[in-house]
């Protein structure tokens, strides 16, 4: 089984958050700043979405940055993925 988004959604898979800081210092979970960094794992067909031709413009393995509060959280097989509008992605991360 696997997730397929439809529309303009997309899957993301985000990155784990970091346990220590810079300097050291090992963080507990509830101190650790979840990243707004993540993984392109699926990708909707776009087209038409509320009227208007949507392209996608992310791809699968694609690394990007979404807004803070984007989407919606799911888990599946085990793991935890967030389901976002491609709006809600700001930026790609490249190399």
């Amino acid at each position: 089984m696997k997730l397929k988004p439809l529309g303009d959604k997309v899957v993301l898979q985000q990155k784990k958050a970091e346990e220590t800081t810079k300097s050291g210092i090992i963080l507990a979970s509830s101190a650790q700043e979840k990243p707004q960094e993540a993984v392109v794992v699926a990708v909707g067909p776009g087209g038409m979405v509320d009227g208007k031709e949507v392209k996608m413009e992310v791809k699968v393995g694609d690394e990007v940055i979404y807004t803070q509060y984007a989407g919606t959280k799911v888990k599946f097989d085990q793991e935890e993925y967030i389901i976002v509008k491609q709006q809600d992605i700001i930026a790609l991360v490249e190399e």
